[in-house]
């Protein structure tokens, strides 16, 4: 039990920070280069935005499947938590760039003009304006992707990811060991409570409303 809780975590904690960073820069991407933005740019946005919506839309479980040979070329297995991570990072940052995205245009337009009157640079507005005034959105939106993600890993764990997932279908449900799938569960929900309330945490500190 505590082997597959560590490499739940394991999954959860790299998908996590690789999600973060991916879905950010794809965020930032669809809403800098969107109608009347500083990098306007319809074609390049419309191509961005294709690859997240297909991405987002395709079942977790089959999206697995479809990446099996480019995991296998990368990890020369298919079994293991380390295999299932570029499912998990794939399946996870569309989702959180399109939430990213949102919380960006959130932001009062106002004070994008203000710094560019001032002759701020697109770097400067990005790391001084863009991100530190959506920065409470970014963490609530990736506070719910981490919950999501804990779910993926469960999912990853029935084809042989490892983690709470596997143990609870090979040992809890095929060997008809109800005990070893409820305290499986337990766990997988202590771990959602502890991120869902780190989240919130820090959110609220964030947010200067």
């Amino acid at each position: 039990m505590w082997e597959a809780t560590r490499q739940t975590l394991y999954m959860t904690g790299i998908s996590v920070v690789a999600t973060f960073i991916l879905g950010i820069l794809l965020g930032l991407l669809l809403f800098l280069t969107s109608k009347g933005s500083l990098w306007s740019n319809k074609p390049i946005n419309v191509v961005i935005s294709g690859v997240v919506n297909i991405f987002r839309s395709i079942p977790f479980i089959i999206l697995i499947v479809l990446l099996i040979p480019f995991t296998t070329i990368l990890f020369r297995t298919m079994i293991g938590e380390n295999a299932a991570l570029p499912a998990l990072i794939i399946g996870a940052a569309p989702f959180y760039a399109r939430m990213v995205e949102i919380g960006l245009r959130e932001i009062d337009k106002g004070v994008i003009e203000a710094a560019k009157s001032m002759g701020a640079t697109t770097g400067t507005i990005i790391w001084k304006v863009l991100l530190p005034e959506s920065m409470p959105a970014l963490v609530s939106g990736i506070t719910v992707t981490a919950i999501a993600l804990v779910g993926y890993t469960a999912m990853a764990g029935v084809i042989g990811a490892g983690g709470l997932g596997s143990l609870a279908f090979l040992q809890g449900f095929q060997r008809n060991q109800n005990d070893v799938t409820l305290v499986a569960t337990i766990i997988i929900l202590i771990i959602v409570f502890i991120i869902q309330f780190i989240g919130d945490f820090i959110t609220s500190k964030l947010d200067k409303r």
